[in-house]
């Protein structure tokens, strides 16, 4: 057994020091990124790339029922955002969303195709390849624990098979491993264990790694080999997507932020509350309607009962099953992320997204915000 005593950090342990700035308006910042990809080759180039640099504001749908859908990926690339798709789209979905009738060139540069670390995961991608060719671009290896030899050997084949291929992989939380994953042929290694809002992988195994923390520490060793990070869960408001980027993500991924909305698709749900108020004519109590939409991790019963008949007798469940509000369209909610993200740059002199890692002092504290109105709130 080893004790490590560093104090580690999460989104709600910091805030981010406000500095003279020379930016009048939040619309003078620049969010959008352009990355080249460690594994680059002008060999690679091809007519539905212009080339192999990506583009585009840095923040991606999570791979998640309800986040991660087709419908999720087209809205979020109209707006320049990026979507990696739900593992359980079909050999055929995927075909006809890559290569159908209704197929655009910005599918091929803001969306992902996900897949486990199976030999029916690489059978899979195998077969979707072979019919859509080079309007497949990114690949989204996705695993709870990217620990295991096997995955590492996963990756290295998937990019012996696919060299032209960018492959983001993950989750791990520590930068040996973080450099693991991209020596064996990773673009971008997906970083978060535990944080997500609707994981119980801390409560079910004790095991995880405070999110801020995480984020500096891989992100170091990451560009120390040209490669990339996504920041991957935890963040609960514009604030903590913005703490995200400034501890050096290179992308930062949202499950429950975007979850809700119209193009995630799930039934609405309607849940009547008592208002404690009395209508003035009749003197009954108000009843208040509002609507939910399911939401539920990944490792969760539900999620296993779903797409793989329920839970294995060998496991448990390690996510929640919950209702969120229905938010409408995403678009809006997308508004809100990149105006508070703009707004963080401006308090911290950055005029794009880029500088705001090299702008950023981070001031350890007890309490980031005042919660007395909180859940009094009307609107926002």
């Amino acid at each position: 057994m080893r004790l490590e005593t560093d104090i580690k950090l999460d989104y709600k342990d910091v805030l981010i020091r406000p500095k003279r700035s020379t930016l009048g308006s939040r619309k003078e910042v620049d969010l959008f990124r352009k990355f080249a990809f460690r594994n680059y080759s002008p060999e690679f180039e091809h007519e539905n790339w212009e080339d192999h640099h990506y583009e585009g504001i840095p923040i991606i749908a999570a791979n998640m029922d309800g986040v991660g859908t087709f419908e999720m990926g087209d809205k979020l690339g109209s707006l320049g955002l990026f979507t990696c798709l739900i593992k359980t789209y079909s050999i055929e979905e995927l075909v006809d969303y890559f290569s159908g009738e209704d197929f655009t060139v910005t599918r091929t540069k803001h969306v992902a195709m996900s897949i486990g670390s199976s030999a029916a995961d690489l059978e899979k991608l195998c077969a979707v390849y072979d019919k859509v060719q080079y309007n497949l671009k990114y690949l989204c290896i996705d695993v709870a624990n990217g620990y295991s030899e096997h995955f590492a050997e996963h990756v290295r084949e998937v990019r012996y098979l696919f060299p032209h291929i960018v492959i983001i992989a993950g989750n791990v939380v520590t930068g040996e491993m973080t450099e693991e994953l991209i020596l064996a042929g990773a673009d971008i290694v997906k970083v978060g264990i535990g944080p997500g809002s609707v994981c119980t992988t801390r409560l079910q195994t004790g095991v995880g790694y405070p999110q801020l923390s995480a984020v500096i520490e891989c992100a170091d060793a990451a560009h120390g080999l040209g490669g990339h990070i996504i920041a991957d869960g935890g963040c609960t408001c514009p604030g903590d997507v913005a703490k995200a980027f400034a501890g050096g993500a290179d992308f930062v991924m949202l499950g429950g932020m975007l979850a809700g909305h119209n193009e995630g698709g799930g039934e609405i749900i309607n849940r009547a509350f008592k208002t404690s108020e009395i209508h003035y004519e009749t003197g009954e109590e108000i009843v208040e309607t509002k609507k939910f939409v399911q939401f539920y991790g990944m490792s969760s019963k539900s999620a296993n009962e779903k797409h793989f008949g329920g839970l294995k007798d060998y496991r448990s469940s390690e996510g929640r099953t919950v209702l969120v509000p229905y938010k409408g369209s995403v678009a809006d909610t997308v508004q809100e992320i990149l105006g508070g993200v703009r707004s963080t740059c401006t308090y911290a002199g950055a005029k794009t997204l880029k500088q705001l890692s090299k702008c950023t002092t981070f001031v350890r504290c007890t309490q980031t915000h005042n919660a007395v109105y909180e859940k009094s709130t009307i609107g926002k």
